[in-house]
């Protein structure tokens, strides 16, 4: 029972990772609270995870001509630095204070996201 809840989060989080939505938003969650996963060890497990989505993202996104490949290395680099660094970061973090900080982040994009979506309906009324 305990691998058909892994593998139905692994499924919610790619799924929404492919369309954009970044898969942690759900896979966090549902590592920590349904499957009692400690807090590093989910985020741990997300990022880990966010490697085979993304190198197949770019595959496709490279295969349909829809990839700017200008200024990759500006991006990569940064990220992959900047990466290591929050990594070693969290570690002297609390795992509550994690979660909470997650939690956190995740009301705010909530709400920003419910504005986008205001906002956009306002935009297509006056149109």
């Amino acid at each position: 029972m305990r691998f058909l809840v892994y593998l139905l989060a692994g499924f919610a989080g790619g799924m929404l990772g492919g369309m954009g939505m970044g898969g942690g938003t759900v896979l966090i969650p549902i590592l920590t609270v349904l499957c009692g996963v400690p807090q590093h060890m989910a985020q741990a497990v997300n990022l880990f995870s966010f490697l085979p989505m993304a190198l197949l993202s770019l595959r496709i996104h490279s295969r349909n001509n829809l990839l700017d490949a200008r200024g990759t290395v500006w991006m990569i680099v940064p990220a992959t630095a900047l990466s290591v660094l929050g990594a070693l970061f969290v570690q002297g973090i609390a795992g509550g204070v994690l979660r909470s900080c997650f939690g956190v982040f995740l009301c705010i994009l909530s709400v920003y996201q419910f504005y986008l979506g205001i906002a956009e309906l306002r935009a297509s009324k006056k149109d």
